[in-house]
């Protein structure tokens, strides 16, 4: 039932400006930055992070501070539309970048930008859709027992509206550093970016890699998390990558191409080769390996979601006519969710009758309501989604199969069904959140919910662009862009479908994940770590570190020390979108083949001199005093 006793921070009777075209343009301009910077970051290192406290303290920024105006609800608007194009580019990058690979196969044409946006558009306005007639029973009857931990949060914060400016400059100083940090090293090509010490006669290999992005990611999931990346790294590369290389020392190992032995693949491309050979296969396998354990371990708990959700669903969604009170009527809901139906049935991208798309809507609404609702218990960052997305991909690719749908038209329509639904259930996660805050600060849902669909649109025509850009520029499956997870989903459906996966190293990761969960350590942290290169991996552990230093001060109270856990967590969130931003910047440069390079490399030194440089900024805002 719904808590009488709770009364938001801007009562229902108080009318105050939410939805004006200062929160709309400054919403739509944070979805489509925040979606570009995190779609480079998850390409670069398979995670995203949270856009919602940082679209929040940038609106407070500028309109109280710049424009002198004291409405909280239009801030709260800026970070509802603007956060929507973070989690929407995270569904987005699961999977669609495999499109992109099975062309640089030679398999299929690349993807037009047209079925990109279609895809995207139709996972987004799915999830916020379904989230509209859950709304009351998620966040309103339930407000007392799901909590929203970021939704919560980003209330706090923009209640803590009086540090608005401070916090927004903080944001910005991240920004603006990581910029230039990023120019440095990509741009102007004067600092290696891989800072690397290998161990030739035990082939292992340990480096860093200087970017800003990295570090912040260490400092933001903290040291447990980082921990566990930089362990499953060690073990890729300190264990696995030399014990291959002793036991097949001059022998050829499947699936190397045939006839090249280890010791010539080592010869040529060091540690390095025998990572992306063989190594990057145990990865794949403990990653999908951690993503259904996440899934079998939730099965109560999503099916005693859904049966709560839907038994609280059936006493209707209207509590009244109060402004508080007010979503989307339920006709639009419904024609809304035809509409994609439709679309879905007559895209070529998505090669399924109308039956398939009737049943893409039904997994969609399943697993948005249970992400909805898992979100609100344990928190975005808890959130099975990969498991969600590898079950739909692994059905999909079976029932599309058996159907008669074989080869890469086969492949191509299962990734397009389970970017629908990974989409689907991203937005909806994040839409759940921001109508927790919303719940809170006493903002009118029709508006946020029509604010979601804007962040939606704005970034859906957006990504395409942005993985047709980052495409052309490097290439998925590079250094730059190797876009781990997509890479693992093209993975997983290639084996279904042709059988040619090397099982052998891929259950070698399904047993070490299934080891790791006997000791009951986190496995897809510890996979992700198996899965990237050590190189990224250091570097987020560094971060980590910091964060593990500045939380064990014993000389200071416990307030300040989350005040000024706060102020660094702002600022690498302004690191993570300014080197994002210069990422997306410097791709175009390239597709253009302007070059901006100079002829001075200054070695690891330079390298070791810039990391100091980062982590310095890093101590410095978090440890900066703020004026009331």
């Amino acid at each position: 039932m719904k808590d009488q006793s709770f009364k938001p921070y801007i009562p229902a009777e108080k009318v105050t400006p939410e939805m004006t075209a200062t929160s709309i343009i400054m919403g739509i301009l944070l979805s489509v930055i925040f979606g570009a910077a995190n779609a480079y970051l998850g390409l670069r290192v398979g995670m995203t992070v949270s856009a919602s406290i940082p679209a929040a303290v940038i609106s407070m920024g500028v309109i109280r501070v710049l424009m002198k105006k004291n409405s909280i609800l239009e801030s709260n608007m800026v970070q509802t539309i603007g956060s929507a194009g973070e989690s929407l580019a995270a569904g987005a990058i699961f999977t669609m970048p495999a499109l992109f690979l099975w062309a640089k196969d030679g398999l299929c044409d690349k993807p037009g930008i047209v079925e990109i946006t279609l895809i995207a558009l139709c996972g987004g306005i799915l999830g916020v859709l379904f989230m509209v007639p859950l709304r009351n029973a998620l966040i309103v009857k339930e407000h007392a027992t799901l909590l929203y931990p970021e939704g919560t949060a980003c209330a706090e914060v923009l209640l803590a509206g009086e540090e608005g400016g401070a916090n927004a400059s903080t944001v910005f100083s991240g920004m603006g550093l990581a910029a230039v940090f990023k120019f440095i090293v990509d741009g102007l090509g004067a600092i290696p970016a891989d800072i690397a010490v290998v161990f030739k006669s035990f082939k292992g290999a340990l480096g860093v890699e200087a970017y800003p992005a990295l570090l912040s990611v260490g400092y933001i999931v903290g040291p447990k998390t980082a921990s566990y990346m930089f362990s499953g790294s060690m073990i890729g590369w300190m264990v696995i990558i030399p014990l291959i290389c002793l036991f097949g020392e001059n022998i050829w190992l499947y699936p190397a191409a045939a006839g090249v032995t280890v010791s010539e693949l080592y010869a040529a491309g060091g540690a390095g080769a025998i990572w992306s050979t063989y190594v990057k296969y145990i990865g794949a396998g403990a990653i999908a390996t951690g993503g259904i354990i996440s899934l079998i371990k939730s099965l109560p708990l999503i099916v005693s979601t859904f049966r709560d959700s839907m038994k609280s669903l059936k006493g209707g969604s209207a509590e009244g006519t109060a402004r508080t009170d007010k979503d989307l009527p339920m006709p639009l809901i419904l024609s809304g969710i035809l509409a994609i139906i439709l679309i879905i049935w007559l895209a070529p991208a998505v090669p399924v009758n109308p039956l398939g798309a009737l049943l893409i809507v039904i997994f969609g609404f399943f697993f948005s309501t249970v992400s909805a609702r898992m979100v609100g218990m344990v928190g975005s960052s808890n959130n099975p989604v990969s498991g969600m997305t590898i079950a739909t991909l692994l059905i999909a690719t079976m029932v599309l199969k058996a159907s008669g749908k074989v080869g890469i038209e086969g492949m191509i329509g299962s990734m397009a069904i389970a970017s629908i639904i990974c989409i689907c259930a991203a937005i909806a996660a994040d839409t759940s959140q921001d109508l927790k805050t919303g719940f809170l600060l006493g903002a009118t849902p029709i508006k946020q919910q029509i604010g979601e669909l804007i962040g939606v649109i704005a970034s859906g025509l957006a990504i395409g662009g942005v993985l047709y850009l980052l495409d052309s520029a490097w290439g998925y499956g590079g250094a730059e862009v190797p876009a781990p997870q997509a890479s693992l989903m093209k993975m997983i459906v290639e084996g279904i479908m042709g059988d040619n996966l090397p099982w052998n190293l891929v259950f070698v990761g399904v047993f070490l994940a299934l080891t790791f969960e006997i000791l009951r350590v986190p496995v897809m942290p510890f996979a992700i770590g198996l899965y990237l290169p050590v190189y990224l991996t250091t570097t987020i552990m560094i971060g980590g570190v910091i964060r593990a230093l500045m939380d064990a001060r014993k000389n200071v109270d416990d307030k300040t020390k989350e005040e000024q856990s706060t102020n660094g967590t702002l600022f690498c969130a302004g690191m993570i979108a300014g080197e994002g931003l210069v990422g997306i910047v410097l791709a175009i440069l390239a597709v253009f083949g302007i070059s901006t390079k100079i002829a001075l490399n200054l070695g690891n030194v330079g390298g070791v001199v810039l990391m100091a440089i980062m982590v310095a900024c890093i101590l410095a805002f978090s440890l900066k005093k703020k004026k009331n």
